[in-house]
């Protein structure tokens, strides 16, 4: 059961505009205050910083500085450096982890960006990581995703990457031992749901009454499609 082994390990993963940032955050942060040590961890590969660098010379993504493959393997060997960093801390810390992606988010980004070609690879490269205790995917519409992504203005995803990586995400052999919540709704029912999905792993703890986790985990219904306009994407 879960409540027979300590809860070290907390990944949330899914396509660009799902939350995983603003959701860690506020589950690291709701944990802490309710007495559970638990802090924010980010795995990100560096493809959105790279995409800032290679804007500040007029060219458009990170590929077009390193290359689509060389890109890739910058962002699998920092990703697997951020993960490796976090295993080490909770060695040591008794804190919870809650991560902003992991491995399976590079599996998705070779997937997408790459049709596949070196995720055995990648997956070789990974396998002595400690899969996270419970991995958490926060599903949403890929149309709500682009949505989301253009109006906060930062970067740009392109509708076609976003449902590419939509199902890449579910048809990774990892996939079954997700647990899916439904990232379409407002910060606070998203932020209850994944506390729910925690509950059996806790400490009985006393939660805000508006987060106090009682939104069960769901699959969010399918829709049917609507074309949108797409843009190059930087990546997962």
């Amino acid at each position: 059961m879960a409540g027979d082994r300590r809860l070290r390990t907390v990944a949330l993963v899914g396509i660009d505009g799902s939350g995983k940032t603003t959701q860690a955050n506020r589950v690291a942060v709701v944990l802490a205050d309710a007495g559970v040590p638990a802090l924010y961890r980010q795995n990100a590969g560096g493809r959105a910083w790279f995409g800032h660098f290679a804007r500040r010379f007029g060219r458009p993504d990170g590929p077009s500085l390193v290359g689509r493959v060389g890109m890739l393997l910058v962002e699998s060997v920092l990703r697997w450096l951020s993960i490796a960093r976090t295993q080490v801390r909770t060695a040591v810390r008794t804190d919870i982890a809650v991560m902003d992606r992991h491995a399976v988010c590079q599996y998705v980004s070779i997937r997408a960006h790459a049709g596949g070609r070196g995720e055995r690879l990648a997956r070789l490269f990974y396998e002595r990581l400690r899969p996270p205790d419970v991995t958490v995917l926060l599903a949403i519409d890929p149309r709500d995703a682009y949505r989301r992504i253009e109006a906060r203005g930062t970067d740009h995803e392109s509708l076609e990457y976003l449902t590419t990586a939509d199902a890449a995400y579910r048809s990774l052999p990892e996939s079954p031992g997700f647990i899916v919540v439904d990232a379409g709704g407002a910060p606070d029912e998203v932020t209850s749901a994944v506390l729910a999905v925690l509950r059996p792993w806790l400490p009985p703890v006393h939660l805000p009454p508006d987060l106090d986790g009682a939104t069960p985990a769901r699959t969010p219904e399918p829709r049917p499609r609507s074309s949108a306009p797409t843009h190059h994407s930087p990546g997962t």
